[in-house]
């Protein structure tokens, strides 16, 4: 188990708590009641620092190691019933956005997110989660796949951004993003979208229009990284923090801001350290929030998912 700086305090009781179990199983001694006012503490201290997160702090945990990535999502949803699909029928497969079609329950879904790597190996694999424009071209492709057969689609958002480099703009970039961003807005079956890690820049808009919008209690949505702010405001990454509370990229002020819809709980200690219960939870939102959108007809999902985002901002004549 890998901690953050500011989850010392918690590493450092865990290790006393299993010293004492260990000295109560080896030995004669009894340090029931030790072992429990360590308990106790551990508990309250996991509460104390969770609670009180800062927007940096959280950042750090939506790009914790091992935090769950979209397959993991997937796999956990859909189990056996996942088929991925691959190619956006032009250039090639971009491994680091994923698409295919699973189930949860009796429900088909089209499955869309970036996926990062777990290790040096997979990371380069994976382009780090960022797509290039054939990934978001292979994305609207799926998309425009479930909309021919009535699927609804599920977008998962992990992405530190769009791939930045030459030959990504040379392929037009931008286009596909803006293309996926003006496609989604009129795709006539219901978008489910949630970030579950990172959430940056057009990368995460390329997947990111949706009926229902909804944010992991621990993950940022945000046009540029923190650290990219602070080395643009500050000519420096030192500022990464100050930057991080100026965006307002937390789930708690994207939704103050009416920019996304809900946000999904995660268990103390962020989605890595309780897997089983934070995909039980996404699994039961996707399925609620399909329930009441599949009420709507096409042209009512269209107009709704235009007249959300159309007012969407502030703004003076």
């Amino acid at each position: 188990m890998e901690y953050l700086d500011f989850e010392l305090p918690i590493k450092e009781l865990e290790e006393q708590l299993d010293k004492c179990k260990v000295l109560g199983s080896e030995s004669d001694v009894d340090v029931t009641d030790t072992c429990t006012q360590l308990e106790k503490k551990l508990e309250k201290t996991k509460k104390d620092i969770y609670k009180n997160l800062t927007a940096w702090q959280r950042v750090q945990l939506s790009r914790h190691p091992s935090r769950p990535y979209t397959l993991d999502y997937i796999k956990a949803l859909c189990g056996n019933t996942f088929l991925e699909l691959h190619g956006d029928r032009n250039v090639k497969d971009d491994k680091a956005m994923i698409g295919g079609l699973g189930k949860i329950g009796d429900q088909t879904y089209m499955f869309i997110g970036q996926q990062k790597g777990y290790n040096t190996k997979t990371r380069q694999y994976r382009n780090f989660g960022m797509a290039n424009p054939e990934g978001y071209r292979k994305a609207l492709r799926l998309m425009k796949m479930a909309e021919k057969f009535g699927i609804p689609v599920v977008s998962l958002i992990d992405t530190p951004g769009a791939y930045p480099g030459i030959e990504a703009e040379e392929r037009g970039q931008g286009e596909a993003i803006a293309r996926n961003i003006l496609e989604m807005t009129r795709l006539k079956v219901p978008i489910i979208v949630l970030i579950i890690g990172e959430g940056a820049s057009g990368g995460a808009l390329g997947i990111g229009v949706g009926d229902k919008v909804m944010m992991l209690e621990n993950t940022w949505y945000s046009v540029i990284s923190p650290e990219s702010c602070s080395s643009i405001l500050w000519r420096s990454w030192e500022y990464k923090e100050q930057a991080a509370d100026a965006l307002k990229l937390t789930a708690t002020d994207m939704k103050k801001l009416h920019l996304v819809d809900d946000i999904i709980k995660e268990p103390l200690g962020g989605a890595h350290s309780d897997r089983e219960t934070t995909f039980k939870t996404v699994a039961k939102q996707i399925t609620t929030v399909h329930d009441e959108l599949k009420k709507l007809s096409p042209t009512e999902l269209v107009n709704q998912r235009m007249d959300k985002y159309a007012n969407m901002g502030v703004f003076k004549n």
